[in-house]
């Protein structure tokens, strides 16, 4: 038996435009998204007919009758419909989650190829009644005569008729995830202006690289969308500044609709590989996944809720013997723009970095001119289940090019964080 790891190609990936909730992609469902970034995948690669080892993906907001939403978007592709697919989740980190399961598989040598992805609606999200009132629904089916059926409405108040909202809220605090953000920007003094700035700098790289064709390596278009709508390439600083706070209205919010992410659809795939098996195909092969790292902070307790990925990073980075500053690029998911900068200064932090981290020295600052050279989620959007797709083929694209060393860095509802680093094949 064969003990020798191999290393885990990216090949490259393609995703559908991101769009605004209740917009462009107000009638698309998880799995017509899915199955068109799927399909863009299939089509850029001359993938028809091929048997994968498998698809892996999921959806964070996602209707029951999804529970196999991976294998039902294989079946609408024209991959072989021999390709297991495989259903998960991991909220904002399901489809680089995806990638480090299927990465293993491959290094293993127990399948040849797979691809990751994800998708997200909130604008078709499931609406559910009370408790109550299902309960009432669950006995209807046990009643065998049409009498008995009718009394189980006995007594119902119209009140049970109420949906209940789809809520992302954590369960343990109640907070949702810009809550939770506000409070890490009050903790780690996050200033207004710094949130702007970079929300600002993530639409002018994201439209600088529309202008000049980056897009078109990564985008392909679906239901009459060629473009994300989300991003604004006539912003500034001074627009920005006028928005007001959305969360904490006592004066001292500093969260805002500009500086955060928008609720957004959209889906996104990566395809890896074996060497061999890019090489029999004659696909060029754009980087190499060589490490990856998930982690959990105790934010019930108090820790930062998207602050898990300082953790996740630092352990990776112990791992692979390499300092945070050994990277060309950095791919640092923008959730908030003040999440960005909450993990940045942690890790220029010698308390945190010590206490947290485990470590006798702070991690440091990198290079902010090396960050999301390319835009990032404030101003693309974030479909949940879908940006470790859209970031690591992004990455793989720019390794391509450009060489070098990249790591990637997103934070997770439920207090987690996924990173990895990616190198370039050049």
């Amino acid at each position: 038996m064969n003990q020798t790891l191999r290393r885990v190609a990216v090949i490259g990936g393609a995703r559908i435009p991101f769009c605004r909730s209740n917009t462009l992609y107000a009638d698309q469902t998880n799995l017509d998204m899915m199955t068109a970034a799927l399909s863009g995948l299939v089509d850029k690669y001359g993938l028809a007919g091929v048997e994968m080892g498998e698809v892996v993906g999921g959806a964070v907001v996602t209707h029951s009758k999804d529970w196999n939403l991976a294998r039902e978007a294989v079946l609408g592709t024209k991959l072989a419909p021999t390709t297991p697919g495989i259903t998960m989740m991991q909220a904002c980190g399901t489809s680089l989650q995806a990638a480090f399961g299927s990465a293993a598989k491959i290094a293993t040598g127990q399948i040849e190829c797979a691809i990751a992805c994800g998708s997200d609606t909130t604008s078709d999200p499931p609406i559910v009644f009370s408790k109550k009132f299902a309960h009432r629904l669950a006995e209807v089916g046990q009643q065998k005569t049409m009498m008995g059926k009718v009394g189980v409405f006995k007594g119902m108040s119209p009140a049970e008729l109420a949906p209940l909202p789809p809520s992302t809220s954590e369960p343990r605090t109640g907070l949702s995830m810009g809550q939770h953000c506000e409070l890490m920007a009050k903790e780690w003094n996050i200033g207004r202006e710094d949130q702007d700035q970079l929300a600002f700098e993530s639409h002018q790289k994201a439209a600088a690289a529309y202008r000049e064709g980056w897009m078109d390596r990564l985008v392909v278009p679906h239901a009459g969308v060629y473009r994300d709508n989300i991003l604004r390439e006539d912003t500034t600083v001074e627009k920005l500044a006028t928005l007001k706070p959305s969360l904490d209205k006592s004066g001292k919010g500093t969260l805002t609709a500009g500086n955060s992410t928008a609720m957004t659809d959209g889906a996104a795939s990566v395809l890896l590989a074996s060497e061999d098996w890019a090489r029999e195909r004659g696909l060029p092969i754009k980087a190499y996944l060589t490490f990856g790292e998930t982690s959990a902070n105790d934010f019930v307790a108090g820790d930062g809720l998207l602050m898990a990925p300082t953790i996740a990073v630092s352990r990776m980075l112990k791992r692979a013997g390499l300092t945070l500053q050994d990277f060309d690029f950095y791919e640092i998911h923008e959730a908030f723009a003040a999440q960005v900068l909450a993990t940045l200064k942690a890790w220029e932090d010698a308390d945190y970095c010590r206490v947290k981290l485990g470590r006798s020295e702070p991690m440091g600052s990198i290079d902010r001119a090396k960050m999301n050279v390319k835009g990032s989620s404030l101003a693309l959007g974030h479909p949940f289940a879908a940006t470790g797709a859209r970031i690591a083929a992004n990455l793989a694209e720019l390794l391509a090019v450009n060489g070098g060393r990249g790591l990637i860095s997103i934070c997770t509802a439920g207090g987690m964080g996924v990173a990895a680093i990616m190198e370039s094949a050049r």
